[in-house]
């Protein structure tokens, strides 16, 4: 290539709790490994944003400043369509992914319009969700931590996978997958437990502006670590080892 691959992560300090915002410097590293030069590239406002996109993060954040990230996230609406349509990958964790929906259903029955470019709603839970998540998918099994408390409903869009262990979107599925778009409760960082995910929206991106990837040697460390961290929590809950 010859400029870096462009990872832009969204809001990182808004939107990086659990260590979400850390999804763009895997992305990035995995593509190194893989001979990719890549750049994260942290943008906070409409301002920063780059000339050229490849992979976008948007993580999760609080409910205090839910209203603040979705006034900061409405100015770059166009963008975000674009990308979306364009099929640049893009994940959204938690309430980064609910800032892009219809809207956001709050306890005391107030709602955040979202910016409307993923169908559904986040709608209130009984009780929140605060516990280790497993889900099949076709990325191979993922494992993370959910800490949520809002269902997803109304999504015009296939699962990211079905929960084995978990709550997820309720109704035993997790997540949602539009085109490139992808959407998950799964902290952790999600792309660093789940390097076969990473992989995924890394093909996705490479494969958009014409080039392969082959993941590299230093790749097959991670990944091990990775599979050893699931296996344990797949053991603590029960579950069968991969």
């Amino acid at each position: 290539m010859t400029r870096p691959l462009s990872i832009v992560s969204l809001l990182p300090e808004l939107l990086g709790t659990n260590g979400d915002a850390a999804n763009a410097r895997v992305l990035a590293q995995r593509a190194r490994w893989a001979g990719v030069e890549a750049a994260v590239v942290e943008v906070r406002s409409s301002a920063d944003l780059p000339d050229q996109v490849d992979a976008v993060i948007v993580g999760s954040g609080s409910d205090a400043d839910l209203v603040r990230a979705r006034d900061i996230l409405a100015t770059m609406t166009t963008e975000l369509r674009t990308w979306a349509t364009a099929g640049v990958p893009i994940l959204l964790v938690g309430t980064g992914w609910e800032l892009l929906s219809w809207g956001i259903e709050l306890g005391d029955g107030t709602v955040v319009e979202g910016l409307g470019i993923l169908a559904g709603r986040a709608v209130p839970m009984p009780a929140r969700a605060t516990d280790d998540i497993v889900v099949t998918s076709r990325h191979g099994r993922l494992i993370g931590f959910e800490n949520h408390s809002r269902h997803y409903v109304g999504a015009e869009a296939s699962p990211l996978g079905q929960v084995l262990y978990g709550t997820g979107n309720g109704a035993g599925s997790e997540g949602l997958v539009m085109g490139s778009v992808v959407g998950t409760h799964l902290h952790g960082p999600v792309l660093a437990r789940n390097p076969g995910l990473a992989d995924h929206l890394l093909r996705t991106a490479l494969v958009r502006i014409g080039h392969e990837y082959r993941p590299g040697g230093h790749s097959s460390a991670a990944d091990d670590m990775a599979k050893a961290a699931r296996n344990q929590v797949a053991v603590r809950l029960g579950l069968p080892t991969e």
